[in-house]
């Protein structure tokens, strides 16, 4: 069995493409069920259909339509496929799948492969066919009880619909080979990706963009070569209603099918854009009881729209974080001067919102940055590997306030034993870290150590991009890190 190469097209996702390929072309005598799905943009299509071309194996992107042209159009696809004179005639989905599977199975018959079909964009079709999951899974246990091969695969963009396909008491929990989640690039493969090298620019160009890969492409596959072009940049992209990234942020939310009322789902997230992280403030901002508003942040969730991060400190607490980019942006941004962008007045909305982007944008996403390096740091970092990276809390009673934590690395926990707190930090985009930055974070660790947590060895990490105090660099223990070693 050959192996099967990734298209030199694809920029990088290596892990993805070896996975689809293991599944791929791994021969066997039952038929296999894989689930790929992520947002809108990421990539998904490109990699499912080069793996289909890749094995000869059928891709059929379904559309939004009826069911009877959905089933038209897939047996025009299947007609294609293995090369009929004529589209087979199917009534309905449970005869299309029983046929699919046949097809399926008398292809894979002695071939050194199963034979495979894509079905992207399956949302839309189980939107208007229920069943349809429920008949698949009736095909794969009994092509598994009569040893008859193939792969079936299974795409969707529908964040929400993707993940209950497995979940619970769904017809297919159970009958997945492969289970993989397409996510956007990491922050240092988005800059390798935009072909950003000033570190610096490639934070500003991330907290605006994020790692979703088709934003280039909407950009005109152009990027700022220099900070000093980053506003003229946005002014000619993100800010211009000529182009797709206008609108994109707005678009985002339109295509989960779960949301329904769209004006207070964008109140929601422009709640926690603008700092609103808990459920009780989201509630207050948007006019709601927080009983009330658990069913949509529920489905933000689900929609990778928004995360939920627990404090490590501070046991049954969290807080919200708007999980993309451009939507923050449009937030904080573009939403409150709408009209005003539309009728392209952009220069003088960016210079208004400009201390408001650093401020509300570009610092939090520093924040951020700075707990995925600390996830990802290279062995002998800390003292040993990360277990978990967040934030947190910690109350400071002697003089009365709390003491906001930006990164905490904690070691793996250990039954019967206390926690081990392997680094404690503090992140600023535009602040000079100085000695108060440094006692600030020594307090925590006193205080850490005196109750359950083996804190006394705790490293202190700084990240900042304005810069650091000289005696802050020479003190030990302490480590400091600006963004050309965040992207080293």
């Amino acid at each position: 069995m050959g192996v099967i190469e990734k298209p030199e097209r694809i920029f990088d996702r290596s892990f993805e493409w070896r996975s689809l390929a293991s599944f791929a072309g791994r021969p066997g005598p039952a038929a296999r069920l894989a689930i790929v799905s992520g947002r809108r943009r990421q990539g998904k299509t490109y990699l499912v259909e080069a793996l289909a071309r890749a094995t000869g194996g059928l891709y059929f992107g379904a559309t939004e339509a009826t069911e009877a042209e959905s089933l038209q159009l897939f047996a025009q696809a299947l007609a294609r496929w293995t090369d009929a004179p004529a589209p087979p005639l199917l009534s309905d989905w449970d005869q299309a799948i029983r046929y699919m599977f046949t097809v399926n199975a008398e292809r894979s018959a002695g071939a050194e492969r199963s034979s495979l079909v894509v079905i992207d964009e399956f949302p839309y079709l189980s939107k208007v066919s229920p069943a349809l999951p429920s008949i698949i899974q009736r095909e794969l246990d009994h092509n598994a009880t009569h040893d008859r091969p193939g792969s079936l695969l299974l795409c969707g963009s529908a964040m929400s619909v993707m993940g209950r396909l497995l979940a619970g008491s769904a017809p297919l929990r159970g009958r997945a080979g492969l289970e993989l989640v397409v996510r956007p690039f990491d922050y240092p493969t988005a800059a390798q990706f935009w072909q950003i090298g000033d570190s610096r620019l490639a934070v500003l160009l991330h907290s605006v963009v994020g790692g979703t890969p088709a934003y280039r492409q909407f950009a005109g596959g152009r990027a700022p070569e220099s900070a000093g072009e980053f506003d003229q940049w946005l002014l000619d992209t993100v800010l211009s209603p000529a182009t797709p990234l206008f609108r994109e942020a707005r678009y985002l939310l339109e295509e989960e099918t779960d949301v329904r009322d769209r004006a207070l789902y964008h109140s929601v997230l422009s709640a926690v854009a603008n700092g609103n992280n808990t459920r009780g403030r989201i509630a207050n901002f948007i006019g709601r009881k927080a009983a009330d508003i658990g069913h949509h942040l529920n489905v933000l969730e689900d929609a990778a729209l928004l995360a939920r991060e627990p404090d490590l400190f501070r046991s049954g607490r969290s807080t919200y974080r708007v999980a993309e980019p451009l939507l923050v942006f449009y937030q904080v941004v573009m939403r409150p001067q709408w009209g005003l962008l539309e009728s392209g007045r952009a220069a003088q909305v960016w210079q208004g919102a400009r201390a408001r982007f650093l401020a509300q944008v570009v610092g939090p996403h520093f924040e951020q940055l700075a707990r995925e390096h600390a996830l990802a740091a290279p062995p002998g970092t800390f003292a040993e590997l990360p277990g978990e990276v967040g934030s947190g809390r910690i109350a400071d009673p002697a003089r009365r306030t709390q003491i906001q934590l930006d990164v905490v690395v904690l070691a793996p926990a250990i039954p019967g034993k206390p926690r081990r707190v392997l680094a404690i930090g503090e992140a600023k985009w535009g602040e000079v870290i100085g000695a108060r930055h440094v006692e600030r974070l020594r307090r925590a660790r006193e205080l850490l150590a005196s109750r359950d947590y083996d804190a006394a060895g705790a490293a202190l990490i700084c990240y900042s991009a304005a810069g650091f105090d000289p005696a802050v660099t020479a003190l030990p223990g302490t480590l400091t890190i600006d963004p050309d070693r965040l992207y080293a």
